[in-house]
Order: structure tokens, then sequence, then C-alpha cells
């Protein structure tokens, strides 16, 4: 793979375009990405001088109030639809195909106890995990593989992933939602979830999002 070709601190043989310009660029990449992109990508396709964060912090106050907002997705940035005009996505919502209640718990638990081992999800839920339920998940790209362990066998770990965190509008693992937050998408029913408390408070035990593998 071929190594970045930018670097902030060289110099250009020509002046960079105008800021106003620049936020054109930003907002045509993310507009014309199927993926959230990250300051890095858009650096790399801009003419050298441009600042694509001073570019993308414009981009996003324009975005402001309007249907669609500039949100950050992990360490990447996306055009999504405003919060308050979800109701209007609420055929595409309906379709979705739901999870298993097998499937619900066990990335219920990836997500608020990851990195977790198969071992340990089995010990929370107090049943076994088919291999069925974890290569769903990992076919959805909700879930991907963490670090091994440093224990005997070395056994590997799940994470979610950005395309979990997407889904839900969220940031980052603070800001994953509670049981209430669950239920209302559609992905829990009334029945208390595997080591969670009785009352509806949000569920703890998270540890940091992403690791390197």
């Amino acid at each position: 793979m071929s190594e970045s070709r930018y670097d902030p601190n060289e110099k250009s043989l020509f002046d960079a375009p105008p800021l106003a310009e620049q936020e054109r660029m930003v907002e045509a990449i993310l507009f014309a990405s199927a993926e959230p992109v990250s300051l890095r990508e858009m650096a790399d396709r801009m003419p050298h001088g441009s600042d694509a964060a001073e570019a993308l912090a414009y981009l996003r106050r324009r975005y402001e109030g309007r249907g669609v907002h500039l949100v950050q997705v992990g360490d990447a940035w996306a055009f999504r639809t405003a919060p308050d005009l979800g109701f209007l996505m609420q055929k595409d919502v309906v379709e979705l195909r739901k999870l298993s209640r097998a499937a619900i718990e066990t990335l219920a638990i990836i997500a608020y106890h990851q990195p977790v081992t198969r071992a340990e999800i089995e010990e929370i839920r107090g049943v076994a995990v088919s291999r069925g339920t974890i290569d769903q998940l990992l076919e959805m790209e909700w879930v991907r593989l963490g670090r091994r362990r440093m224990t005997p066998g070395r056994p590997v770990t799940f994470i979610v992933t950005p395309t979990f965190l997407d889904h839900f509008g969220l940031e980052s693992a603070r800001d994953l939602p509670g049981l209430k937050e669950l239920r209302a998408a559609g992905l829990l029913d009334n029945r208390p979830m595997p080591g969670a408390e009785e009352e509806e408070g949000d569920m703890v035990g998270q540890s940091e999002l992403f690791e390197e593998e």
C-alpha cells in the first residue's frame, strides 16, 4: 500500500484554493462517499496547502438547522438525516430484518462489555453461543475481531465496528444507548437483558471501543 501524500508541513508550489472552494471540495467528497470519510482522507484528496479541518468546521456550521447534518462517526465524518426528521424514514426502518433474540443478546454483550471473548459472552448469557450468531453479526459488519487475550489459548475478542456506531448515530462508545433507546429502536423487547440491572438505566462495563488488532 502506498503511503499518504499528505504532509501539512510540506510547502506547495501553488497557493491553496480559497477557503470557500475548500469547503465545496469537502462537501463534494462527503456527498459522493458511501462511507464516513476521515479528515486524513479528505486532506489526501485536496490540493496541497488546503486546510481540511477548517473547511470541515465551516461546512458543519453551514448545515446546522438543515434537513441533513454533518456528523462525526468515530474518527470520520458523514452527512446524516437530521434527527427530528427521522420519521420520514420510518418505512425503511420497519422493513429492516430484526435480529434473533440470541443475536440481540450477543450484540448487546459485545457492545457493553467489549472487548469480550466467546467464553465470556456465554458466561454472561448463561447459554452457548452458536457460530451462526457470531457469523451473522460479522457479516452485518456490526462486530469485528479485536485483540487476542494474553491468556492460555489466546482467545480472540469481539468489539463493535464504526458501522454499528453509524447505524445508531453514535460518535463513540460513550454514546452507546441505554435500554430504553434500544427498545425504542425495535431491537429489544421488555425482558431484562443478560448482565443488566433491573432498572431502566444505562448498561455499564464498556471499555475503549476500538483496539488495534
